[in-house]
């Protein structure tokens, strides 16, 4: 999968293509859909597929703050999983793009930069300056520049459509397995192993940490995790995602994983981390001694849920498994 970050030049696309655009946070099953449908008219018209995101996001550059289902790193990682897009278009949203007009914006980035034949959308997709441009603007700019529109229909699931909203409330209330059925595999993050300050390692507790940046996901205590990109094959382990208050360390919010039975090193490695469930919130303890004895009972009831599922530490999660996961 080739990456066009900034702008989309002329020559970006030579040939043509078809485009599905979209801030594909999360990658829930909607969005899955999208990219599908779109799959199969670039298959159909033997041309590329591109998907055109943003960064940051067009609420993010408002002013919004709600939490990131994906960072660039997961959402790439998550796009070329799904073995469809030959092309990601991830244009900077700026102040000179949320001015741009809807017309303006259909001839300088997919008709000049993306060389659009085929544009698939979902059915309330709007776009342009204030998100004036709607579908119908968007078919009748087709017929002047040669591209034809499809618009996909969202994905309904217990009556309501899928969406990185529904899925950001799952997550914050720690229902796991609406998690799994809204995106249709468990929530994963992408991040690479940084160095820490080694203090778990001193607690019998060595973690692999992962930065969040500054708009982490809705995720806060502690986490039952399956983790892949581990030397040997996908193993389990515990996450912690928080600010570690016992040590009294300031910083942003950070993920750390303890894989049991693991011993050596992963510095600079990118792991997949799934979250399985959710074992307790995150607590200011009164010391070491109770954060250990904590910690302690956090791997006994972490081994218990793997039990209750037919896995363990160290043990890839069978397929299906993980829509069976429970909160604890």
């Amino acid at each position: 999968m080739r990456l066009i970050r900034g702008q989309a030049g002329r020559a970006a696309v030579p040939g043509g293509a078809v485009v599905t655009i979209g801030k594909f946070d999360g990658l829930h099953r909607g969005h899955r859909m999208l990219i599908a449908a779109a799959g199969r008219e670039a298959r159909r018209r033997r041309l590329p597929l591109v998907l055109l995101s943003f960064e940051p996001q067009p609420e993010e550059f408002f002013g919004g703050r709600l939490p990131r289902l994906s960072r660039f790193v997961t959402k790439w990682r998550l796009v070329e999983e799904t073995g469809q897009v030959q092309i990601f278009a991830c244009l900077r949203f700026d102040r000179n793009l949320a001015r741009q007009k809807a017309e303006d914006f259909v001839h300088h980035v997919l008709v000049e930069g993306l060389q659009a034949r085929g544009v698939v959308v979902g059915e309330g997709f709007r776009f342009g300056a204030e998100r004036r441009g709607d579908i119908a603007l968007l078919q009748r700019l087709g017929r002047v520049h040669g591209f034809t529109v499809k618009a996909v229909a969202p994905v309904v699931l217990a009556g309501s459509r899928v969406s990185s909203s529904r899925v950001r409330q799952a997550l914050f209330a720690h229902r796991f397995d609406e998690v799994y059925r809204l995106l249709g595999r468990p929530y994963r993050l992408y991040g690479r192993v940084i160095r820490g300050d080694q203090i778990g390692k001193t607690l019998g507790f060595p973690t692999a940490n992962m930065a969040l940046g500054r708009r982490p996901p809705p995720l806060a205590g502690i986490y039952v995790v399956r983790v892949e990109g581990m030397p040997g094959g996908l193993r389990h382990g515990l996450a912690n995602v928080g600010t570690r208050p016992t040590l009294g360390v300031k910083g942003r919010r950070l993920l750390e994983v303890y894989l049991p039975r693991w011993r050596g090193p992963l510095y600079g490695d990118l792991l997949g981390v799934d979250f399985l469930t959710h074992l307790r919130p995150e607590t200011n303890f009164r010391g070491l001694s109770p954060l250990v004895d904590a910690m302690r009972e956090d791997e006994r009831r972490g081994a218990r849920w793997l039990a209750e599922h037919n896995l363990a530490w160290g043990t890839p999660v069978a397929e299906g498994q993980e829509q069976r996961s429970q909160n604890a």
